[in-house]
């Protein structure tokens, strides 16, 4: 009987202890599936965002645009080949590059290259448009501001031009262009304010001009300094300008092959000398406007030119 009641007495003992394992295990096991589903489904989602991203890069779908190293060569490979197809005349093949370029990537210099080809062209409000964009993209570009210069000036609105190229002077002493040269900057606002008749200013802009080290000499600024003295009366300063004019076209004809261009040149320095001779007169100076005649009556016939001889003649028969 005693054996019979201690077995009773340790069933439930057994039995308690197998009903409590299975709730233990089972709560454990649950929350560990929970964790290990979190962490599969969090990487599949990064997953998925990081090639989605990867297509967007590869695929842009909306308007930014990555920058690759392909995207900043390409544009430089279409200017490049615009500059060819333009020194080979062929502006339209030109535009078409430069299209391309501005597809690709839109800056100041593309727009101001394009319109440069079209102020070649004659296309002068395409030319316009794009040199204001090319200003408005970078408010410091001194070649924009030169070329919209040298458009308004063939445009003849000078007033304008005037206004640009001293934009283009403040931009150059701020951010200088290698294409671009103080001195020719100067000379170009002298020979607006020469046309506009400020004739103070083009004698300042023009002696600025030839006072700059960069760039090189050009006969025509002493010249045109010369007509802005004679405006102002005083002879004797604008004959030295045109004497240093005959000076510099004889010093570069020394290194000019292009005939076409010596004879140019050279028919420059008989119109100098002709204009030496007419203030020489004023001056009341008839033998040295004789001798200054007979330079440009060797120079015609050098150059063979039957009109001017014939002019040049009758000047130096009617000082007889």
């Amino acid at each position: 009987m005693k054996k019979a009641q201690n077995t009773r007495k340790t069933k439930p003992m057994v039995k308690n202890i197998v009903a409590e394992k299975p709730a233990v295990s089972s709560d454990a096991w649950s929350w560990t599936i929970y964790v290990y589903w979190f962490i599969i489904l969090f990487f599949i989602a990064a997953t998925f965002y990081l090639i989605g991203r990867s297509q967007e890069i590869l695929h842009p779908t909306s308007g930014n645009v990555i920058i690759t190293e392909e995207s900043l060569l390409r544009p430089q490979d279409y200017i490049n080949s615009a500059k060819e197809k333009m020194n080979a005349g062929d502006m339209e093949g030109a535009i078409a590059e430069l299209n391309a370029a501005i597809d690709t990537n839109a800056n100041s210099d593309v727009y101001t290259i394009r319109g440069e080809v079209y102020m070649q062209m004659g296309e002068y409000q395409k030319a316009l448009e794009d040199l204001n964009a090319a200003i408005a993209v970078d408010g410091m570009n001194a070649v924009a501001f030169y070329a919209r210069s040298l458009l308004n000036t063939r445009l003849e609105n000078y007033d304008a031009a005037l206004v640009d190229v001293n934009n283009a002077l403040a931009a150059q002493s701020m951010k200088p262009s290698e294409i671009l040269s103080m001195r020719n900057l100067y000379a170009k606002r002298g020979q607006l304010n020469l046309w506009l008749k400020n004739w103070e200013g083009a004698v300042v802009d023009y002696t600025n001009s030839l006072a700059r080290a960069d760039g090189s000499i050009v006969p025509q600024v002493y010249a045109e300094r010369a007509e802005a003295y004679t405006a102002l009366g005083r002879y004797e300063e604008a004959i030295e300008d045109y004497k240093s004019a005959v000076r510099v076209i004889y010093e570069q004809l020394q290194a000019t092959a292009n005939q076409d261009e010596r004879e140019a040149r050279t028919s420059d320095a008989m119109s100098y000398f002709e204009k030496i001779a007419a203030l020489d007169l004023k001056l009341g100076k008839a033998d040295v406007a004789k001798n200054d005649l007979e330079s440009a009556l060797a120079i015609a016939v050098a150059l063979n030119d039957t009109d001017s001889m014939e002019r040049i003649q009758k000047l130096i028969e009617g000082l007889n």
